[in-house]
């Protein structure tokens, strides 16, 4: 006669935890590379125009932003609602574009500081002649690239 083992209860097998913490530095390590971080905190409120002839900067390392527009609201009960000039991250006036574009110049390879390109994120209801008068100190700080910060206005067919 055949012997019968009562069969034993299986148990679930334990969970592998050791590539768990290969899978979390791969996440960690993702994140780190994905994220970019801002360069400078916006005390102005800037809605650029739309334009139907956008063009794409090809390097975004050589783009100087000075920002134009009224200040947010953290700052409008300090400042008034006129448009103000931000470069980096401090309030100037037209008298300091000289001085940061000098001081932008030094920052950068002496290969690169030739070919820097200004980029004006002006709000659109800001008027033009604050634009012209920060347009006329980058030309005595021998800036003259210039480009305009629009986004892309879709064409209707």
């Amino acid at each position: 006669m055949a012997r019968f083992k009562k069969e034993e209860k299986k148990s679930v097998p334990d969970l592998n935890m050791g590539s768990m913490s290969d899978i979390i530095f791969m996440f960690l390590f993702f994140f780190m590379v994905i994220t970019t971080m801002r360069e400078s905190t916006l005390f102005v409120r800037t809605t650029v125009p739309a334009a139907t002839e956008a063009q794409k900067l090809e390097k975004k390392s050589l783009v100087a932003n000075i920002n134009i527009g009224p200040p947010t609201e953290a700052h409008i009960a300090r400042l008034g609602p006129e448009p103000r000039i931000q470069l980096n991250d401090q309030f100037a006036n037209t008298n300091n574009i000289v001085e940061f574009v000098e001081t932008e110049k030094q920052q950068r390879n002496e290969v690169d500081r030739n070919v820097i390109t200004w980029s004006l994120k002006v709000d659109e209801t800001v008027r033009m002649g604050v634009v012209t008068d920060v347009k006329q100190e980058l030309r005595k700080a021998s800036a003259f690239k210039v480009n305009y910060a629009t986004r892309k206005q879709q064409v209707k067919r």
